[in-house]
């Protein structure tokens, strides 16, 4: 089924995927803001803000969130690893935050309203925003962003899912070698039917039987990768719970593999069909070259499409879920038994996403990864 060349390959593609992930995904847009609806509506009885409440639950944090004891946060803290250009390198738990009430050694997870000074190259002050990031007071008092490469939330349901996927494939071709002429039992049985659809029913007909196995170790790859993370995303406690396919970052390294290897891939025909298109009116390619312009500009769109059309709608699912979770919230603020008699029906939207859900993560997967086999298709296919 898979050979030691394609393991090896495989593997080579879960270490760039997990390593670029790494660099672009560390550092969280927002911090993940550790509460219960209940707790939005604090002292003094401000309203209940379904926005941050809902963006809140899907963004990446600095560490794990498991449950709340009265107004107590109970989380799995993570490595928080900075350098500072004053302190140097410096690794300690995200604990010490105290889930960002707390600075430590001069560090903290930064509150909305608080900026950084930057110096362009023209020597012009201006003010970046920085909630949510790690900052520095350096000794002069002035807030500074140091290097971040800490283990989010995101990063450390990556490492999770990584050692998964490699524990699964492994089992199964140390299986396939010692058993190669029995039928298949146990994770083998479960893996051959998926295995068997992505080589049949993607590689093979959009790439051909003659360069799809060069291009197989990626597909399979790329399709448990997202289709596991969807799954694992679905599940509300750790190593659940994470919103890997939902970051942005995630989806723009898997799109730009994607159009590394079809771009490195592309054959003499491929290059030609996008430059100098045959069949085309010469008055379209000159004196402007409106077709090689358009193609070009599909150079790069198609990519971006991967990675925009993956983030939208795996995030869109959480953010459905929570928003039918908030309903009980808002209704409730207006009358509570208004409130209870609209979580029947909440709790029934959300148990109906979830089913559905559990469908998109193998659309989305499957998608992803028919639309890589078809762009390899075009990179290589022969001059007719």
């Amino acid at each position: 089924m898979i050979t030691g060349k394609g393991l090896r390959l495989t593997f080579l593609f879960f270490g760039l995927f997990f390593l670029v992930s790494m660099l672009t995904a560390s550092e969280p847009e927002q911090q993940e803001q550790h509460s219960t609806p209940a707790e939005h509506h604090n002292e003094d009885n401000e309203p209940f803000d379904p926005s941050s409440f809902m963006f809140g639950h899907i963004s990446d944090g600095y560490d794990w969130h498991l449950f709340d004891i009265g107004h107590k946060s109970i989380s799995i803290p993570l490595p928080v690893i900075v350098y500072s250009r004053e302190k140097g390198l410096n690794v300690f738990m995200s604990s010490k935050f105290h889930h960002g009430h707390a600075a430590y050694k001069g560090f903290h997870i930064a509150h909305a309203g608080e900026t950084v000074k930057k110096i362009n190259k023209e020597g012009e002050a201006s003010e970046s925003d920085v909630e949510g990031k790690i900052v520095e007071t350096l000794n002069s008092g002035e807030l500074a962003v140091p290097i971040d490469i800490s283990v989010t939330k995101n990063i450390a349901a990556l490492f999770f899912s990584v050692l998964l996927i490699l524990f699964m494939f492994l089992s199964v071709a140390k299986a396939y070698k010692r058993n190669p002429n029995k039928a298949p039992k146990g994770l083998q049985s479960w893996l051959e039917p998926v295995i068997l659809f992505v080589r049949d029913e993607i590689a093979i007909p959009s790439i051909g039987k003659k360069n799809y196995h060069k291009f197989l170790p990626y597909l399979l790859t790329v399709f448990f990768f997202i289709w596991i993370n969807n799954l694992l995303g679905l599940i509300p406690i750790p190593p659940g719970g994470a919103n890997v396919t939902g970051n942005i970052a995630v989806t723009m390294v898997l799109a730009f593999f994607t159009f590394l290897i079809t771009t490195i891939r592309g054959t003499k025909s491929y290059w030609q069909h996008i430059f100098n298109t045959p069949g085309v009116p010469l008055w379209l390619k000159l004196p402007i070259p409106l077709m090689p312009l358009v193609e070009v500009i599909g150079v790069f769109a198609k990519p971006i499409v991967l990675m925009v059309r993956l983030f939208a709608n795996i995030t869109a699912g959480h953010i459905i879920a929570m928003g039918f979770l908030s309903l009980i919230f808002i209704f409730a603020e207006i009358n509570p038994y208004l409130g209870g008699g609209v979580s029947i029906v909440s709790i029934a939207f959300i148990i109906f996403m979830t089913f559905l859900e559990l469908l998109v993560a193998f659309i989305q997967a499957y998608v992803f990864t028919f639309l890589s086999a078809i762009y390899f298709g075009m990179a290589v296919e022969e001059h007719h």
